[in-house]
């Protein structure tokens, strides 16, 4: 029996390509771990060291407090925290859902797995709390009246920003070598 010569690699593509999933994902669970112990120790820190409405100075120009947020970012849209934990719920899922279905058009190395981790642990940081607490502890406040915020929301916040930036760069680079944005 005679065996046909492959192409080096030709076997190996899905499975390759299947690794560099998993690699793209756990790399993201990593983010994400992180993100969430990061949050619970510094949450952990301050409602056991800070009583609630108390400020302390930290930095020149920020303070250091203890509040609770039932509302989302900047306490819009305060009310009933189970319609807000399961709305919240259903736009991680989502979110999972919609970079599960892109990974399958775009390269698995793509760098897209850091913000995608940041967003996803600070979502579920702050989920935690909503369902610990009915409210999310905050407790980073800058000057000129800035609600205060957690380590939570600056990492959703850093990596939607990030995730825009990719996504611009991917964008602008389709369109230099004239195919179509990925």
């Amino acid at each position: 029996m005679r065996l046909a010569a492959r192409r080096p690699g030709a076997a190996s593509r899905p499975h390759s390509r299947g690794r560099s999933q998993i690699l793209y994902w756990g790399r993201a669970a990593v983010v994400v771990v992180l993100v969430l112990v990061i949050d619970r120790l510094t949450k952990q820190a301050v409602e056991s060291s800070i009583h609630p409405g108390e400020e302390r100075s930290f930095l020149p120009g920020v303070q250091l407090v203890h509040t609770h947020n039932n509302g989302v970012a900047f306490g819009l849209l305060g009310g009933s925290h189970v319609y807000l934990t399961v709305a919240l719920a259903v736009a991680v899922v989502l979110a999972l859902v919609f970079f599960a279905w892109r990974l399958d058009r775009r390269p698995a190395r793509s760098p897209t797995w850091l913000p995608i981790g940041m967003i996803l642990g600070g979502a579920l940081g702050n989920m935690i709390d909503r369902l610990r607490l009915g409210a999310v502890t905050d407790f980073i406040k800058l000057p000129l009246g800035w609600p205060p915020f957690n380590l939570a929301d600056a990492s959703i916040t850093i990596g939607v920003v990030v995730l825009a930036l990719l996504a611009s760069r991917a964008e602008q680079h389709g369109e230099r070598q004239g195919g179509e944005p990925r």
